[in-house]
């Protein structure tokens, strides 16, 4: 009869050298989620919705219990295949760093007065905002700490 804190999906491996404690996941249960859920590289529509609705139902699982350490490694392999396909066959457009700014400073609210303190001073926003000067190294890395969104979105 298995412990109390025992699950049928994962173990628990006292590590020695450190006293802490690794999680592990059970390979044959986790190899049974493999077996049915069959996931391999996307190269059709048909297999992304397959996949897709897969994960959205582990997704809506997660939310009212806890998946096991097997069904989220499972959901992390279906994102990282779903990912792939998506910027492989429908890689979202560029968009101009101006515009990044712009898009953002819509979606929360804010008006020119919140974002010049970030620019630097009134007239760099006003630049900024219009298009008529890029944003510098410095203002990029500013911007990507006050929206908090990777540097690369004002690059």
């Amino acid at each position: 009869m298995k412990g109390a804190n025992q699950s049928p999906y994962w173990s628990v491996a006292p590590r020695q050298e450190t006293m802490n404690t690794t999680i592990e996941i059970r390979e044959s249960v986790y190899a049974k989620l493999l077996a049915k859920s069959l996931p391999r590289p996307i190269h059709s529509a048909a297999e992304h919705a397959r996949l897709t609705k897969m994960l959205l139902r582990l997704d809506e699982r997660d939310e009212r219990d806890d998946l096991s350490l097997g069904e989220q490694a499972l959901a992390e392999v279906l994102t990282l295949l779903i990912e792939d396909y998506e910027e492989k066959y429908h890689p979202l457009p560029r968009v101009s760093p101006t515009e990044s700014l712009n898009a953002l400073m819509e979606e929360r609210g804010l008006k020119h007065k919140d974002i010049w303190p970030v620019l630097g001073n009134k007239g760099a926003a006003t630049e900024v905002l219009s298009g008529r000067r890029s944003i510098s190294k410095a203002q990029a890395k500013r911007l990507a700490e006050f929206f908090r969104v990777p540097i690369d979105f004002f690059i």
